[in-house]
């Protein structure tokens, strides 16, 4: 497994700034884990201040699952990471709070990535708020969730390319 400070590389999509927010600061992981009351992971973080959230590369944009979801057979996205911040137009895990209300997600919950029709988030419901969280996907095409990762490290090094799949997404996911 990868040390938690150094993620495979390449890791983000640097031709896009789709979701990128301005850089991150420690003031600004401060007011975020007050404001969501948890202990983000030291692993996203190292991630995020190399570049506050936004697209991933391709080759690391799909995550192997152990049983269908209403997006594939055998995989869910992760093509978007949401970084700390407040930028126009670009969902962010401060925005964690109103999206867990309006979807209905656990409260315990940090959202990283999704859609709306799906989301992929920290799930602290086990470890408490200090914690380390495991990363779950939460569907609500079919109400459904799915545990993916014990932790967010485990969750990154098993990150995998989408044409790795055979491509066939299940029937009513998104296009």
């Amino acid at each position: 497994m990868a040390r938690v400070e150094d993620p495979p590389e390449p890791f983000w999509d640097i031709n896009s700034d789709r979701g990128v927010q301005l850089p991150l600061t420690d003031l600004a992981i401060l007011e975020a884990e007050g404001l969501l009351n948890v202990t983000l992971p030291v692993s996203l973080l190292s991630l995020l201040r190399k570049q506050n959230g936004g697209l991933v590369v391709a080759g690391r944009d799909a995550f192997p699952t152990s049983r269908p979801t209403s997006w594939a057979p055998d995989h869910v996205p992760f093509d978007v990471v949401m970084g700390i911040g407040r930028r126009e137009q670009a969902l962010s895990m401060l925005d964690s709070p109103y999206l867990v209300e309006e979807w209905g997600l656990p409260t315990d919950v940090v959202v990283v990535s999704g859609d709306g029709h799906y989301w992929i988030g920290l799930d602290y419901r086990i470890c408490g708020r200090n914690g380390e969280p495991s990363v779950t996907w939460f569907d609500a095409d079919d109400n459904s969730e799915l545990d993916l990762a014990p932790d967010f490290p485990s969750f990154i090094g098993r990150l995998t390319s989408s044409l790795d799949f055979d491509g066939e997404r299940s029937e009513g996911s998104p296009d």
